[in-house]
């Protein structure tokens, strides 16, 4: 839901509403502590620099103010980023240079996408409409938005948020380069490659930044321009993926830039284990409960002497997932908000009974029966809506993200569950119908459907005080690695009603 800036707020005011609410949430769950609250304003302490902070809004919060000389004083987001900065070195004893730049690509990045979409017009299609609708982003990350620094002119044509589309660039990789596992059979329909060559498509985003490197191997052959494909994809919410609706397919590429935590490459050693993982999950989902599918990595197709760079993924489309008469809707997408959300007109006790019977089973159930930690965090899960908007089948994706037991331990694999199926989905999507309906508690319904399942993890939930709350800012600003995860207790409100 777009934040609501005072009355008397201009652009930048706008601006800022977006891109101080996830660094906000950073702060306030990763360092500050709560006092008493002022005005009916939450206040927390920094205890670091010793220094009271308020803010306007819980779930969203903006409008921060520090106390000093006896009054409050609000920041712009050049000052909160400056307070943020100063807090964690107080914390850490450590300095990062890199950090608050990313901070403030994030916020510039958000200015160009409100001024391109001011002059766009929504994508008429709902599910494109979801994926294309995250202007705020990973609502506990200190820059969702940031685009590596780079001018606006170079990402802009590529940005999901500014509802962009665009055709693919196709590339010749000369036969005896080429490196592929899976089924990629989808890749030779993009074109026609001449005797000697395999096609292989590339982001034209991805071929801007790492086109110096490639030029030997154009120039001795090894690599060959082909053109455009002939119709247009669209990004999803996860920039480096592209969907092709007239051939119901995503690419997954690599992208040379950081977005959240991680440099967005198609890693050497993650695609060594994709088929592994992937059909692990595949065959969860066929064996598990209810109508949801998992949407298949089939495999990858690259060259030998730029593996990561011009790697693409082949994923599945909807086509024998997606239940006849349904619309998938990224769930993201619905806790941002979007014109159509069904959000927006639902009645929330149903739809949320309807959200719960369709997304915890079959992610509990991989995990109990199958040993499969899927990543069931609000990007990569899709609902699909019957004609009266209410979920009739959930949709996931991204093996990328998967673990497997017993390559991580039972209690880390169910850490990492509960943190991106309870933490990142079920709390956010509960706090958006809260938001629309107040008053709705939406907690014994999720404490029945955990209940249910008859997992001793499930069962323990319900009376665990704390749950585990990534720790991004932190992760960040301590340098570690992109896919590390690291832990903190947040207050657990299935248990809250226990």
């Amino acid at each position: 839901m777009e934040p609501k800036p005072r009355p008397d707020s201009d652009a930048a005011a706008r601006v800022d509403a977006y891109a101080v609410a996830p660094l906000l949430n950073c702060l306030l769950r990763e360092v500050a502590l709560p006092r008493p609250s002022d005005a009916g304003r939450p206040v927390h302490l920094l205890p670091g620099a010793d220094r009271l902070l308020r803010v306007r809004g819980t779930r969203r919060p903006t409008e921060p103010e520090v106390f000093a000389d006896g009054d409050w004083h609000r920041l712009d987001h050049a000052d909160l980023v400056k307070l943020v900065a100063d807090e964690l070195r107080e914390r850490t004893g450590l300095a990062h240079h890199e950090l608050p730049a990313e901070i403030a690509d994030s916020r510039a990045a958000v200015a160009a996408l409100l001024t391109a979409r001011d002059a766009a017009t929504p994508p008429a299609d709902p599910y494109r409409r979801s994926e294309q609708s995250l202007l705020t982003g990973h609502p506990y990350h200190p820059a969702p938005k940031a685009r590596g620094g780079g001018p606006v002119a170079g990402w802009l044509p590529y940005a999901p948020e500014a509802y962009a589309a665009f055709p693919l660039t196709l590339l010749g990789v000369r036969e005896d380069t080429v490196v592929e596992d899976g089924d990629t059979s989808a890749l030779d329909a993009l074109g026609t490659a001449p005797p000697g060559y395999r096609l292989l498509p590339a982001h034209p985003w991805q071929l801007d930044l790492v086109g110096h490197s490639l030029a030997d191997a154009f120039a001795d052959g090894r690599l060959i321009h082909l053109g455009t494909t002939a119709d247009d994809g669209w990004p999803t919410a996860a920039v480096r993926t592209v969907y092709t609706p007239g051939r119901d397919l995503f690419l997954k590429f690599s992208l040379d830039v950081r977005i959240t935590n991680d440099i967005r490459r198609l890693w050497h050693h993650d695609l060594l284990k994709l088929r592994r993982v992937d059909t692990a999950a595949g065959a969860a989902f066929a064996a598990g409960p209810g109508p949801a599918a998992w949407l298949a990595d089939r495999g990858h197709r690259t060259a030998d002497f730029a593996f990561e760079e011009l790697a693409v993924l082949v994923r599945d489309g909807f086509g024998g997932h997606l239940r006849p008469g349904t619309t998938p809707l990224l769930a993201a997408g619905l806790v941002e908000g979007f014109p159509g959300s069904p959000l927006e007109r639902a009645d929330p006790a149903a739809w949320w009974e309807a959200y719960l019977a369709q997304v915890v089973p079959p992610a509990l159930t991989a995990f109990a029966d199958h040993g499969v930690v899927i990543e069931a965090h609000l990007q990569n899960t899709l609902v699909a809506v019957d004609a009266a908007g209410l979920p009739a089948q959930a949709l996931f994706r991204d093996a990328e993200g998967v673990k497997l037991l017993p390559d991580v331990t039972r209690e880390a694999g169910w850490e990492r569950l509960v943190y991106c199926l309870v933490v990142n989905n079920l709390m956010e999507i509960a706090g958006a119908l809260t938001e629309h309906r107040p008053g709705f508690d939406p907690w014994p319904a999720a404490r029945r459907h955990l209940a249910g399942h008859g997992l001793p993890e499930a069962a323990a939930l319900l009376t665990a005080p704390t749950l585990p709350g990534k720790t991004n800012l932190l992760l960040r600003w301590t340098g570690a690695d992109g896919a590390d995860a690291r832990y903190l207790p947040l207050p657990n409100p299935l248990a809250a009603g226990g």
